[in-house]
């Protein structure tokens, strides 16, 4: 199970990897405008439409960058499979089409069901299965044209209708439960806020946490934090606790937790790492979209992810507990923290920066000690990720071709080799017969090394030449 969800955290790291810029271009043009939203500056609404065409349907990169991921080949049949659910979840399960089938008005539930993320996973873990299974199916030969990869997308479409049918049951409830449960929490105060704090974190993969921060940012229990705290119509050193708490976590705490992880990575893989969390941290500072920083490890360590939500609920609680409140429109990052300086409902703003201060270097000492600890396989720490003598390895040979025909020739030839696939650095292989395995031939391509995990699997490390070589042995096949 942990390796299957970290085959699913890296297949993520494609659309995570679109995620920082969009969050900082959001930023730019809020601070620019951050009254109207675009509506009294042009520059403002180029930049927030930019960010939001990433941020905004983040579910669709999901879909296809998981499908793309998680496919034994990662072939874009299987991508496009997975646009496929998507749309079909977004079709089946939207306000309009339920209020269809009911013949009355749309349980809230279904409100966001298009900028879910949970239904993005979804979609791409359902195209994934269903091309990992069927890509090389043969039909007859009237049906001739719709055998392999073409036959997919169908598949997918019938799997995803059956999908969809258990969340229009299943989805409402769930929904409601949450919302009936944040209701119970807001008479606890402090405690309150810092449970909430923990699951607006933790439901953050599932999208769930909308319908949480509908109770405590809005009126849905007559709370109404974010429009109060901006009005002046909030109750003064009440008004603004539950938003307060996240700013410690986004300006501190997640660049902190950002900087552990860069500290903990395989020395090798260091520089494809900072690069990764660096643009996380400035998104979450800037901004406070987090998004980056927490998809990029929540599956790779789900128990680290537990831990991040741990720390905010902590955050949240001990902030209520302060004479310190600040509110967002937005997000909880550098520019609403500004802004909020202006409205008659802050109280003590700059006290939550020793706080920030102290959260942040208990992100760090957290993150480093759990990562090292447990072996927690955060970006750069991956089972996958090869030592630093394999990884500089040179091919004696830049004609890749060459080097794809000998490998080949050593695994067996194209006739042995039953899927192909590759990481950073290696090429993996299933063959079907181990013993036509020819590991000197293989070695004679100036590959650093050869793995055998299992009878049928191969692994030959190339090096960051890799997709190179996988591209070649692919056309051979």
């Amino acid at each position: 199970m942990m390796k299957y969800l970290q085959k699913l955290g890296k297949s993520l790291m494609l659309p995570v990897a679109c995620m920082p810029v969009a969050g900082i271009l959001m930023g730019i043009g809020y601070a620019i405008d951050h009254n109207g939203w675009g509506a009294n500056n042009i520059v403002a609404a180029f930049l927030l439409k930019a960010g939001g065409a990433i941020l905004d349907y983040l579910p669709i990169l999901f879909a296809v960058g998981i499908a793309f991921g998680m496919a034994v080949d990662s072939d874009g049949a299987a991508a496009l499979a997975g646009l496929v659910s998507f749309l079909v979840f977004k079709n089946l399960l939207s306000p309009e089409a339920v209020q269809m089938y009911t013949g009355k008005e749309a349980d809230a539930a279904f409100s966001m069901i298009e900028k879910n993320v949970l239904i993005g996973i979804i979609a791409g873990l359902i195209a994934s299965v269903c091309y990992n299974r069927f890509h090389k199916v043969k039909l007859p030969t009237a049906l001739a044209f719709f055998g392999g990869k073409r036959c997919v997308p169908i598949i997918t479409v019938f799997m995803t209708c059956i999908a969809s049918i258990i969340l229009f049951f299943v989805w409402p409830p769930v929904y409601n439960a949450l919302v009936a449960f944040g209701k119970a929490i807001v008479s606890t105060g402090a405690v309150g806020a810092g449970i909430y704090g923990f699951f607006n974190r933790l439901l953050i993969p599932t999208g769930l946490h909308h319908a949480l921060n509908n109770v405590f940012w809005l009126n849905l229990a007559g709370i109404n934090d974010m429009p109060n705290f901006w009005s002046g119509k909030g109750t003064f050193g009440e008004t603004g606790m539950y938003m307060a708490g996240f700013f410690p976590i986004m300006m501190f705490g997640v660049p902190a937790g950002a900087l552990a992880m860069y500290h903990t990575a395989k020395t090798t893989k260091k520089k494809i790492v900072a690069s990764l969390l660096g643009a996380a941290a400035i998104s979450s500072i800037f901004s406070g979209v987090t998004e980056p920083f927490e998809f990029a490890f929540m599956f790779l360590a789900p128990g680290l992810y537990v831990i991040h939500a741990l720390l905010t609920g902590i955050s949240c609680a001990v902030v209520a507990l302060l004479p310190a409140r600040a509110g967002f429109n937005f997000s909880a990052g550098l520019i609403d923290y500004l802004l909020s300086f202006s409205s008659p409902m802050a109280q003590n703003p700059l006290l939550l920066l020793p706080v920030g201060l102290v959260t942040g270097a208990i992100y760090y000492v957290v993150f480093r000690f759990a990562i090292i600890k447990f072996n927690l396989k955060t970006p750069g720490r991956e089972d996958d990720e090869d030592n630093a003598e394999e990884i500089k390895a040179v091919l004696s040979n830049d004609n890749f071709s060459e080097v794809a025909a000998a490998v080949l020739e050593g695994l067996g030839g194209k006739e042995n080799v039953k899927s192909l696939d590759n990481c950073i650095t290696r090429l993996r292989v299933e063959v079907s017969d181990y013993t036509a395995v020819n590991e000197k031939k293989i070695k004679s391509a100036g590959v650093a090394g050869i793995i055998r995990p299992s009878k049928t699997s191969v692994q030959v490390v190339i090096g960051t030449k890799v997709q190179s070589v996988a591209d070649e042995i692919k056309k051979l096949l």
